[in-house]
């Protein structure tokens, strides 16, 4: 049987957890020889968080020509704001039509795409093909215009299946889409031979900052948004670091740099003591950080479904602390904590973790068995497999 061919689009590959995990899993399906895949990106570059984001620097890219993927783009700057479909001009549909005609199954990295789709079925340009959008929020109003795009293809029979990496997720986006659109469910996984513990890496990050080898280190990796809440983990800062003068903070991701002055205000604002706080923007060592770390902080207030970074932390040695928001407590189950949003609680359970740490990162460790990617490729095989199987079944 011929491989499937498999057309993945982004709107744009820039930094994030949910272009880590489709990324990671295009390249796994792609590698293992299960399918053809190939990307299409709307932007070559994004703008966000105050960063300037060019698609070619990007990690993910990288890893997707390395694993001999075609990554083309329509040569668009991504913002907050996804594309509209009218906004397409027809140069950039002729791109996206010969890509998809190209395509025996079309996947999406989250709903932000989906305009693209359905510019290309406005004008006959979209085949017959099984379309699935990959979902990685579980709070879809917060998806502005894209979540019309979902409610709109799925109403319009040209949506197949929805794929959630959390329950939350997809019960969240259930009540946008008909029964006739499949769900599924593929909960997150990372590569245990990338994020493991090393104890001769625990040190470099330290030394570079100046971070002695037994102060506490409480980790942030996010982007600097709304949706992180950075306030409330600066405001957790300020409680932890009044009870513990040993205590250090870093904190990575898009905007978490020293020139960004919002960041800059929001320590201010907090209070939170500025020469114990790390600011280190974007990072493509993200295995070497979290080894650098005790703790691991997530103190969203709403959107996350299936959080990476608490995995990739634990897998790591870290132990997380996060908010309920989305499926994090079920994840963390067993070894990490879930907090409410208070800072006073986080800085107590950060106390707590720091106090009982050998404790705490025997259990993060033990649970690396199931956190691994293997389980979820596996799956991905399965729905993306099953796709053709019900488009052959209804010819």
């Amino acid at each position: 049987m011929t491989r499937l061919r498999v057309l993945s689009l982004y709107e744009g590959l820039f930094s994030g957890g949910a272009r880590v995990l489709h990324t990671n899993v295009v390249t796994g399906l792609h590698v293992d020889g299960s399918h053809d895949h190939a990307v299409l990106s709307l932007a070559s570059q994004a703008r966000r968080e105050g960063a300037l984001q060019p698609m070619t620097d990007d990690p993910r890219y990288r890893w997707l020509r390395e694993a001999g993927i075609e990554v083309s783009d329509l040569g668009r700057e991504a913002s907050a704001v996804a594309p509209d479909p009218d906004s397409f001009t027809t140069a950039e549909l002729d791109v996206a039509a010969a890509a998809v005609a190209r395509a025996d199954i079309i996947l999406t990295l989250k709903e932000q795409p989906l305009g693209l789709l359905l510019a290309l079925d406005a004008r006959g340009l979209l085949p017959d093909v099984p379309i699935a959008a990959c979902l990685h929020r579980s709070d879809p109003t917060h998806s502005g215009a894209a979540l019309r795009w979902l409610a709109e293809l799925a109403a319009s029979g040209r949506l197949t299946s929805t794929i959630s990496c959390a329950d939350s997720t997809s019960d969240a986006y259930a009540r946008f889409t008909p029964p006739s659109v499949e769900r599924l469910v593929i909960p997150n996984g990372i590569d245990l031979a990338r994020y493991r513990p090393k104890a001769n890496e625990r040190m470099p990050l330290r030394t570079r900052l100046g971070i002695a080898a037994n102060a506490p280190v409480v980790l942030f990796a996010a982007r600097f948004d709304a949706m992180k809440d950075p306030g409330l983990f600066l405001r957790a800062v300020r409680a932890h670091a009044a009870k513990d003068s040993r205590a250090q903070y870093l904190m990575c991701g898009a905007g978490m740099t020293d020139d960004n002055a919002a960041l800059t205000a929001a320590i201010a604002e907090a209070g939170a003591p500025v020469e114990r706080i790390h600011r280190l923007g974007i990072r493509d060592d993200m295995p070497r950080v979290y080894r650098a770390a005790d703790i691991v902080a997530l103190t969203s207030a709403f959107g996350e479904a299936s959080p990476l970074c608490l995995i990739e932390g634990a897998a790591s040695g870290a132990t997380p602390v996060t908010t309920a928001v989305g499926d994090s407590a079920q994840m963390v189950s067993g070894f990490g904590l879930v907090t409410p949003h208070d800072a006073d609680a986080i800085a107590a359970a950060w106390a707590k973790v720091i106090s009982r740490r050998p404790d705490y990162r025997a259990a993060a460790l033990a649970a690396r068995p199931r956190l691994g990617a293997e389980r979820m490729l596996d799956e991905y095989r399965g729905a993306i497999d099953g796709l053709r199987e019900r488009a052959e079944a209804a010819a």
